[in-house]
């Protein structure tokens, strides 16, 4: 069964959802939601075993689409803009693949659907093996960490997800099923024979990733045969928040003539 999913919402206009990646939230995205919402009515969402959302013993990206069509459906609204970072972005195109008529704009960001080297299995692990009941501040989780996440800002962006409450830690994230899901969550999904999405679609990446490389260009033109493939410079990964400038200004024109929802009825 579909969960449903926490979201925070911003603006009014046609419907833009955003996926978050690996170890984030739909909080990650708050400001670019900020700079879309005078024109938008945007969701940021949690996916399932992140942020405010439910938990799940699976999280494959077939059941991950299915939670976003439930989240389009409870909230009436119709076809959608959907955004989608890195696990996002897979979960975006599982969408837009099995549900094209939902789906009338795809931004899939610094990911394609191929897999990726499964570096993060060792991040969770790392979490996993920290000792909770010796943390009472951020500070004491980071040094445990640190050999497996030598990155400051790496360890930063996974210690947002670090709950501290009344001298009590815990993880906001279900890295048992995140660590159980890991081959999935890296790899994409199989299709059936002749899968397409016949949207538009632009795949925005940055110049210093490498998870949108010049062979994944044939399978993304197949699956995605209007795709558009940019790449943003001076930025990795993380292409929206090393970049929102840029970013915008390749994203925003490409939402720019999303049809506006229908007129509520007296």
């Amino acid at each position: 069964m579909p969960l449903s999913l926490a979201a925070a919402e911003y603006g009014q206009g046609p419907p833009v959802l955003v996926l978050h990646g690996l170890f984030g939230s739909g909080r990650n995205w708050a400001s670019i939601a900020q700079k879309l919402a005078p024109t938008y009515r945007v969701f940021t969402l949690d996916l399932r075993n992140h942020g405010a959302s439910p938990w799940a013993e699976t999280m494959g990206y077939a059941e991950m689409a299915d939670d976003v069509r439930a989240f389009i459906a409870e909230r009436g609204l119709g076809r959608v803009a959907v955004i989608g970072h890195s696990m996002g972005g897979k979960t975006a195109m599982v969408l837009a693949l099995r549900h094209g008529d939902l789906v009338e704009r795809l931004v899939v960001v610094d990911v394609a659907p191929a897999a990726n080297p499964p570096t993060l299995l060792a991040y969770v692990r790392a979490m996993q093996d920290v000792d909770l009941s010796r943390v009472t501040r951020r500070a004491d989780a980071d040094a445990p960490l640190a050999v497996a996440v030598p990155d400051p800002a790496v360890r930063a962006f996974l210690l947002q997800n670090l709950l501290i409450d009344g001298g009590h830690a815990s993880w906001r994230l279900n890295l048992a099923a995140i660590d159980r899901a890991m081959g999935g969550l890296t790899g994409f999904p199989e299709l059936p024979p002749g899968s397409a999405c016949a949207g538009a679609t632009l795949f925005v990446a940055g110049a210093r990733s490498d998870y949108v490389r010049p062979e994944h260009e044939p399978t993304i033109m197949r699956l995605f045969p209007q795709a558009r493939i940019e790449h943003i410079a001076e930025a990795g990964h993380w292409v929206h928040a090393e970049q929102p400038g840029a970013f915008l200004g390749r994203v925003a024109p490409f939402l720019a003539d999303l049809t506006a929802p229908p007129a509520a009825t007296a």
